[in-house]
């Protein structure tokens, strides 16, 4: 009797020993809401990040098509607000509909709190009338100009999110272009390849031909990682895509070191 006693007593403790030895998940809240251009792609993205997140067993995944929980304020009926989240992920069109409140609570969740802001596809596309989250973010949308198969040059192949690709790689996808995005402040990873593309073509603005496809920065204290890429279902599904994922929400959670300091453009 005494022995099964401490048997159980024993595996009891170590169970609890391994339980408190195992880091707690974060918490991701995935934000899929279209107030303008509607991307059938969201419902895959989204959850491509919840497989991710259960499959490394890093972080909890928080579906949302509204922007409720985007608030500190306390909110009722087991509701959780921005408080209890580690990043946000926006794979967002157009005006949202969030109060001052909820505007400034973003920011600060960010900017003060050192939390996460994770952009995917047309989070540039989001907020026009909002210039302090375009400044967040990095850039604003500012049409796609290709639709094709591209050739992608990835620039930095030291940050986490980037450093398994190759140094160049091909994707069928729409490309977008960006204005208001200054290489003094965010730290481009990926850009076109701008000998794929016809710069001719109607609709091309940027006469830099410089064309960023994903950057990372830190806003305050906070780590923001956007990826434009990803219009189709496909785009998602690709190996090396749901790694720099994987390692980019990794980042912005604060689960990994990665430089963000902008740089210049590279010469050719």
């Amino acid at each position: 009797m005494k022995l099964a006693r401490f048997t159980v007593v024993f595996l009891l403790a170590l169970a609890i020993s391994f339980a408190q030895a195992q880091p707690a998940k974060k918490r991701l809240l995935c934000i899929g809401a279209s107030k303008g251009f509607q991307h059938d792609s969201i419902s895959h993205g989204m959850a491509t990040l919840w497989k991710l997140g259960q499959e490394s067993g890093l972080w909890e995944t928080y579906i949302r098509t509204d922007t409720q929980l985007i608030t500190k304020k306390k909110l009722g009926a087991n509701a959780k607000n921005l408080d209890y989240f580690d990043a946000v992920f926006f794979y967002t069109t157009g005006e949202l509909d969030m109060d001052e409140e909820q505007k400034a609570a973003l920011l600060s969740f960010v900017r003060d709190d050192g939390k996460g802001f994770i952009g995917g596809h047309s989070a540039g596309d989001t907020f026009y009338k909002w210039p302090e989250y375009g400044e967040m973010v990095g850039g604003y949308f500012d049409g796609h100009p290709w639709t094709q198969p591209i050739r992608v040059i990835v620039e930095d192949r030291a940050f986490p999110a980037t450093r398994h690709l190759p140094a160049t790689f091909e994707v069928r996808d729409e490309i977008y272009q960006f204005r208001d995005i200054s290489r003094e402040k965010v730290r481009v990873l990926m850009t076109v390849d701008v000998t794929s593309v016809d710069l001719t073509k109607k609709g091309v603005k940027r006469t830099d031909k410089d064309f960023a496809l994903a950057w990372v920065r830190q806003y305050g204290k906070g780590r923001v990682f956007v990826n434009a890429l990803g219009h189709f279902n496909d785009v998602w599904d690709m190996p090396g895509m749901q790694k720099t994922w994987l390692e980019g929400v990794k980042w912005a959670m604060g689960l990994v070191p990665g430089d963000a300091t902008p740089r210049p453009k590279p010469a050719n």
